[in-house]
C-alpha cells in the first residue's frame, strides 16, 4: 500500500510540481528550506488549494485524478496546524467531542478513551483551552484530529510555535503515534532534529519540486543531496540492547556495538524497543587499524564506498566520505590531507572512530 502524488499548482511567483510515492505507513517528512512549498503541498493534498491539478491516491482510494476531485469534507484526513486552533469557548472534552459526535458510529476507528489515553489528556478534560500550555494545546489538537478517524494525518510544523522545553515534552507523544497507530502521517518540517527523530521516510523539496524521496537513513547519507553536505550532516542508525554497567547502554546494530549514556529506566530502550541513534559526520574519524589505549569507546569496522568533494566547483580542505558498516550507511567528514595519507578509495576497509552519538529517545 502506498501514497502516490502527482500534483501541480501554478501561482504568480511560485509553481508546485511535486511527484512522489511513499509507503502508506509510518511518518513521512516533507522536508526542505522555508518557502520550498511544503505547506502548499500539504494543503494541496488536503484539497484546500482548489486550483491544484493532478493525482493523489492513498492505498486503493483515489482522492483526485483527471476525472474527479473529492472536496475537503469528503477526504478522510486529520489536519494539525502550527497553531492548535482550538475552540476557545469549549473545554478540552468539548473540543474532542465536537468532531466525534459528527462522525457516524460505523466510521469511527478510535474511541474517545483511546485518544485521551494515547495523548495523556485525562487530567486536562475539564479545563478551558485558554489555560493550556502550547504543548498541551497541540496534544489536544492531535487527539481531536484522531477522533475524526482519518485515513491520513497531515501535520504542518506542529512544533514550530513551541519553545525547546515544550518540544521535549511533546516529542514522546509523537513517538507513540508512530508506534501505536496504523495511520500514515505526512509531517511538514524544516527542523533536521525533528525529522531525524520521527521520520521513517523523507520527501525532499526545493523550489516546489521533489528532489528525491526514500527511507530516512538512505536520504540523509546520499552524497548527491544537500543534506549530506550540511554542517550537521548525520547518519541515522536503529539499534537495540540494554546494559547498565558504568551507567552506559550497550547497543547492537548490524555493524557492531555502540556504548552510549544510559537513557534511564523509562526509556524506549529499557522497555525492549529499538532506539534511534544520530551520528554526525564531523564526529567520525577514520583509522587503518583498530586503536587501543584510547578514550573513544565506539570503534566499528567499515568499508569506504565513496569520497566526495564538499564543493565541486572549488575544492576545499575537506572531503565527505561515505561508509558502509555491514549494510548500515555512515558519513565521515575528514580533511583531504588525511584521505591522501590513508590512501582512501572505494572498497578499502578502515575503522570508524565515533566521538559522540546522539540517542534520539
Amino acid at each position: 500500500m502506498t501514497i502516490e502524488a502527482q500534483l501541480y499548482l501554478k501561482r504568480d511567483h511560485f509553481t508546485l510540481d511535486a511527484t512522489f510515492c511513499v509507503p502508506s505507513q509510518g511518518i513521512t517528512a516533507l522536508f526542505g528550506p522555508s518557502g520550498c512549498g511544503k505547506t502548499t503541498l500539504l494543503r494541496a493534498i488536503a484539497g484546500l488549494e482548489k486550483e491544484t491539478r493532478g493525482r493523489f491516491v492513498i492505498g486503493d482510494t483515489v482522492w483526485q485524478d483527471e476525472t474527479h476531485c473529492l472536496p475537503v469534507h469528503q477526504r478522510e484526513l486529520g489536519y494539525v496546524f502550527q497553531e492548535a486552533s482550538l475552540f476557545e469557548h469549549l473545554s478540552v472534552r468539548q473540543n474532542l467531542e465536537y468532531g466525534l459526535k459528527r462522525l457516524p458510529a460505523e466510521k469511527r476507528r478510535f474511541d474517545f478513551d483511546q485518544a485521551v489515553t494515547l495523548l495523556d489528556l485525562s487530567t486536562l478534560l475539564p479545563r478551558q483551552t485558554a489555560r493550556l500550555s502550547g504543548g498541551e494545546r497541540q496534544r489536544v489538537a492531535i487527539a481531536r484530529a484522531l477522533l475524526s478517524s482519518p485515513q491520513l494525518l497531515l501535520m504542518d510544523e506542529p512544533l514550530a510555535a513551541l519553545d525547546q522545553q515544550r518540544k521535549r515534552e511533546i516529542l514522546p507523544f509523537f513517538a507513540r503515534l508512530h508506534s501505536e497507530l496504523d495511520i500514515p502521517i505526512l509531517y511538514v518540517s524544516h527542523a533536521a532534529d525533528e525529522v531525524a527523530r520521527l521520520a521513517d521516510y523523507l520527501v525532499l523539496l526545493d523550489d516546489g519540486r521533489v528532489q528525491a524521496s526514500g527511507p530516512i537513513a538512505e536520504m540523509l547519507t546520499r552524497a548527491d543531496l544537500p543534506l549530506a553536505h550540511d554542517h550537521d550532516a548525520a547518519a541515522i542508525i536503529e539499534a537495540s540492547g540494554y546494559d547498565a554497567s558504568f551507567n552506559l547502554a550497550r547497543l547492537t546494530f548490524p555493524g557492531g556495538q555502540f556504548s552510549v549514556p544510559h537513557p534511564g529506566p523509562d526509556s524506549e530502550l529499557a522497555m525492549g524497543k529499538n532506539i534511534r541513534l544520530r551520528v554526525l559526520a564531523r564526529d567520525v574519524s577514520l583509522t587503518l587499524e583498530q586503536q587501543t589505549g584510547t578514550s573513544i569507546l565506539n570503534i566499528v569496522p567499515v568499508t569506504v564506498t565513496a569520497l566526495n568533494e564538499e564543493n565541486v566547483m572549488q575544492p576545499g580542505a575537506q572531503l565527505l566520505v561515505q561508509l558502509n558498516a555491514n549494510g548500515v550507511p555512515l558519513l565521515a567528514r575528514i580533511t583531504r590531507k588525511s584521505a591522501v595519507a590513508l590512501a582512501l578509495e572505494p572498497g578499502k576497509p578502515v575503522f570508524a572512530q565515533i566521538k559522540a552519538i546522539a540517542l534520539l529517545d
